[in-house]
């Protein structure tokens, strides 16, 4: 299946990230090579051209380059990709603390450079701070990212969020809608993974069902199991869809709307789908995936109705905006995997989201509307969850 033509920023952006994490492992590889040297030791500097050849051949394996496929007719074991993300990653990290440390090293007053012979019996000497700071610098961005690969990845967490909501009708008090996004199921998030999410689903009991798309990541991965396992979702109200920007990619959008339809799924494209609640009714909402840079929700006014409670299901949550200037009281979105790979612990901007949306993870509130925003469960170019755990959203109605 063709892909979709990709911006030529974003190839632009891929370049250049292909180019640091080979310069990466260069770098690297110098750096082990002058501390053989210092050492003396042969044994370490032939340890050293393994590593070159062991680091690039990894590199090459991961999905951020994914040269593998330049020589072998398929991609590389998952197993073996699972570990090229890693040290990806980890390696990049490294370079990255490296330079740090050597900037800093460089711009430090000479002062603070004690000799030995006058630094006082027992005091903590500058050469000994770098060192630990330069072990530090290459073991842990590898320590983190091995965490993020084989445990953070498949960390699910179970997120309960009450959704305050003015003049919310009496009959929608209280009501769970149960939210999967961005699954991604494939080499890193396998069907017997999903079946765990969707037990986590059917514990929550939930009213409403919705998955707002990305449910592969590329042609060849088990979209079929995927929409079997997610029929397996057990809401009084029903499943329903919204497509996301991989099965625009993978051409997967008819499929993925009449395979779904004959499990007892609906795909919501450009339609509403009213469900009563009581005397209630609830007035759900799906678009297609919103290209950015380009108008939003074309059409999408005519999909409401006023006397009802309006949900919009979009895999995109820039749609927001536009959404609360036409009227809908919730917008339900993913697409940004909570950036995924994240420092906000340390510092609000350290997340890789925020450089592509203002709506990253979470609720958001504009006027009388709400948007919350998932972090899905599954991964894309490094298959990895640090700081932003995967995600399975069971959100309740509650009037305010």
């Amino acid at each position: 299946m063709p892909n979709v033509p990709t911006p030529l920023l974003f190839d632009l952006a891929s370049a250049a990230v292909q180019i640091i994490l080979l310069a990466a492992q260069v770098h690297f590889f110098l750096w082990l090579r002058r501390r053989a040297i210092q050492s003396g030791s042969r044994w370490h500097a032939a340890v050293s051209w393994l590593v070159l050849i062991l680091g690039l051949a990894l590199v090459a394996s991961s999905d951020l380059l994914a040269w593998d496929r330049l020589f072998f007719s398929r991609r590389a074991p998952a197993a073996w990709r699972l570990l090229a993300g890693a040290w990806a990653a980890g390696s990049f990290g490294a370079y990255l603390c490296l330079l740090a440390l050597r900037v800093l090293g460089a711009v430090a007053p000479s002062g603070r450079n004690i000799p030995p012979a006058a630094a006082k019996p027992g005091a903590v000497t500058r050469r000994q701070v770098m060192a630990l700071a330069t072990r530090l610098a290459v073991t842990g961005p590898f320590a983190a990212a091995a965490y993020g690969t084989f445990i953070g990845r498949t960390q699910f967490d179970l997120r309960e969020v009450d959704l305050k909501i003015a003049n919310l009708p009496a009959d929608l008090e209280g009501i769970r809608i149960a939210q999967l996004t961005d699954i991604h199921c494939g080499a890193y998030l396998s069907l017997q993974d999903l079946e765990t999410v969707v037990g986590m689903v059917n514990e929550t009991k939930p009213h409403l069902a919705v998955v707002t798309g990305d449910l592969i990541t590329r042609p060849g991965d088990p979209l079929e199991g995927c929409l079997g396992r997610l029929a397996k979702i057990r809401a009084e109200a029903g499943i329903y869809h919204c497509l996301g920007n991989h099965e625009v990619y993978c051409r997967s959008e008819g499929f993925v709307e009449e395979h779904g339809r004959s499990l007892g799924m609906e795909v919501l494209r450009q339609r509403a789908a009213p469900l009563p609640f009581g005397k209630a009714r609830l007035n759900l909402c799906g678009v297609d995936y919103q290209r950015m840079n380009r108008a939003y929700l074309r059409n999408a006014r005519e999909l409401l109705a006023p006397d009802a409670f309006n949900v919009l299901l979009s895999h995109n949550p820039d749609v927001f905006p536009v959404a609360e200037g036409m009227g809908y009281d919730l917008v339900i979105a993913g697409h940004t995997h909570g950036g995924q790979v994240t420092l906000e612990i340390v510092e609000q901007w350290a997340n890789a989201g925020r450089f592509f949306t203002p709506f990253v993870a979470g609720p958001y509130r504009s006027g009388n509307s709400l948007l919350y925003v998932s972090r899905g469960i599954g991964t894309i170019n490094l298959p990895m969850r640090i700081g932003s755990l995967p995600e399975v959203t069971l959100l309740r109605l509650r009037r305010a």
